[in-house]
């Protein structure tokens, strides 16, 4: 009798000791099943920037109302007319910047964070620029309250860059501008890439190598759609 009480005693403590740590538990699976069948399986193969995804708890740079599909392979709204970018498009992009740990990137559009908190796995220092001040200053807050202590944010228009902090080794721009702003490609280190989506409704997915003698390399990816980049990225291109 006593010995089937204490069984009964510690089945029922490793049940409620499951039901404790099930919703994290959910989470990290759900993670790692974005990230094999939505990553990896389509090619993104760069086994820390999968690590990187793995790590960063997507839902948590989502809004409430929307956290449900946070591991869906698919935009989703983040307020003020913007989106945080599919999982596979952001494995795309930080794929091809070709990171290093002691890199110091720079991206533009930081949105909801999210990219921002997986390039921080990643490299020495991020530095982030959003033109949104109410989501520049959420992502700020999130990421604060998730710890992550190597990015640096700021609010304002990111067509001219963060010159004070240049060069950097890579840039990653995450709204479209209709042509690369000249000061970006400026501010990026000889041998560093530039990835931006490059266009006005429809864009391409642009990389951009600078080579030893200033010039740059150019390779188009794939056809992408992102939010446009305003400011003054949007006044140039209609002036052309």
């Amino acid at each position: 009798m006593a010995s089937r009480l204490i069984r009964l005693i510690l089945a029922l403590i490793l049940l409620a000791a499951c039901a404790a740590a099930s919703p994290q538990d959910d989470l990290a699976r759900e993670r790692r099943r974005m990230v094999e069948e939505q990553v990896r399986a389509r090619g993104v193969d760069d086994r820390r920037v999968l690590t990187a995804m793995e790590q960063v708890p997507r839902h948590s740079f989502v809004p409430e109302d929307v956290r449900g599909s946070a591991y869906d392979d698919r935009p989703l709204p983040i307020g003020e007319g913007q989106t945080i970018s599919q999982p596979y498009i952001v494995g795309l992009m930080t794929d091809l910047l070709d990171l290093k740990p002691s890199d110091k990137v720079l991206e533009i559009g930081t949105g909801s964070g999210y990219q921002a908190a997986v390039l921080s796995r990643l490299v020495a220092h991020v530095y982030t620029i959003e033109i949104v001040k109410p989501l520049g200053e959420q992502a700020r807050r999130t990421l604060e309250r998730l710890g992550y202590a190597n990015i640096h944010t700021r609010i304002g228009d990111g067509y001219k860059g963060w010159p004070e902090a240049a060069p950097f080794d890579a840039i990653i721009v995450t709204a479209a501008p209709p042509q690369v702003p000249k000061p970006l490609l400026e501010q990026l280190a000889v041998g560093g890439k530039l990835v931006a989506p490059v266009g006005s409704s429809w864009q391409d997915l642009t990389v951009y190598t600078r080579q030893r003698d200033g010039s740059f390399h150019k390779d188009t990816v794939l056809p992408v759609r992102f939010v446009p980049m305003t400011g003054e990225a949007q006044k140039n291109g209609k002036k052309r």
